[in-house]
């Protein structure tokens, strides 16, 4: 068979096969008399046998090993390859996950591209700083790359940096929203509570939605943080997540002082109340959580409250009776320096 006919039978070209010649990979088994090279089937499939072993990745040194040399095993090879691909790819998927973050950054020009390969490259800093500093000029130095700011702040743990990230992330819109909504599913619970962290720093409809969706969410910890959220933004639907935070003792101050803010608003007040009171008449927790439910009371205005703190002051528990007589006394005493109610 002459070279250009094993050529086309192999797909190696007539010149990668005298390369392969001039190292020894392969030999033709002889000339015609013009001078042609002449190949055996068995040469032919050697041919084959090295395009198999290249598409692995060996080199043509290794494959001539490979074939060659009985002692030479492919377990530490192979398992180097499997090693050099992995690195391979991780690299290729760190430089596609750079230019999507390039493309939908929508640069006018070079100009903003290398300023957000800048800023790509100090937000993956070692130096807390550095982070810092970027995240604080994102906004300033041009298009954000959002995704880029989304996946640093679901990774930061310096608090310091995720602060900034956190008001990075505010001031570019909803653009980052549905990939923050997306960080409460992670199987990583600081990533859950790093999203719904960063969501509650975004003041409009669209995250406030999105928090009392994580109000349902399995981890307490997010619910927590929606609560409290939502509790600033004046959300009644936060109430009994934040009951259960002060019975629970995790974030009981804040909590409370949530629900003081929620009680601003008169509808909701006897709503708490009786919230707080419910809970207190379940007979089922220990003294220490129903003290710190008598003392979310102080913040609750209204009737329902007065009336169940009058009903506290007599509790079987010291704590919560003396805790709620001492409350009750600065009610009425507030009471009675309001204008119409001097003595």
């Amino acid at each position: 068979m002459l070279i250009g006919d094993v050529a086309k039978r192999s797909g190696v070209s007539a010149r990668m096969l005298r390369h392969y010649e001039a190292l020894g990979l392969v030999r033709p088994t002889g000339r015609t008399g013009s001078g042609y090279r002449e190949y055996s089937s068995e040469t032919v499939r050697r041919i084959f046998h090295i395009e198999s072993l290249r598409s692995l990745g060996l080199s043509l040194r290794d494959v001539r090993r490979a074939l060659d040399d009985p002692g030479f095993t492919p377990a530490e090879l192979v398992d180097d390859l499997i090693r050099q691909t992995r690195d391979r790819i991780a690299a290729e998927t760190e430089l596609l996950r750079r230019l999507h973050r390039i493309d939908a950054a929508e640069p006018a020009g070079w100009q903003d591209v290398l300023q957000t390969v800048a800023l790509l490259q100090a937000l993956g800093s070692k130096s807390a700083g550095a982070r810092q500093r970027a995240a604080l000029s994102a906004v300033e130095e041009g298009p954000v790359p959002v995704e880029a700011l989304v996946e640093a702040v679901l990774s930061e743990s310096d608090p310091n940096v995720a602060g900034a990230l956190r008001w990075a992330l505010a001031q570019s819109g909803e653009d980052g929203l549905a990939l923050l909504a997306e960080g409460l599913g992670s199987p990583a619970a600081e990533v859950r509570g790093r999203a719904v962290q960063s969501i509650a720093e975004i003041p409009n409809d669209e995250a406030t939605a999105v928090l009392r969706d994580a109000l349902r969410n399995p981890d307490i910890v997010v619910r927590g943080y929606a609560a409290l959220a939502l509790g600033v933004r004046g959300v009644a639907d936060a109430v009994p997540t934040l009951i259960d935070m002060i019975v629970e003792e995790r974030n009981d101050a804040d909590a409370a002082d949530a629900l003081s803010t929620l009680a601003g608003d008169p509808a909701l007040a006897d709503e708490i109340a009786a919230g707080l009171v419910d809970c207190l008449a379940g007979g089922t927790m220990g003294p220490s959580a129903r003290r710190r439910l008598t003392q979310a009371l102080a913040d609750i205005p209204g009737s329902t409250t007065t009336r169940a703190l009058a009903d506290l002051s007599h509790d079987e528990d010291r704590g919560v009776a003396l805790t709620a007589a001492y409350i009750l006394k600065l009610r009425n005493a507030g009471t009675a320096a309001l204008p119409g109610h001097q003595r």
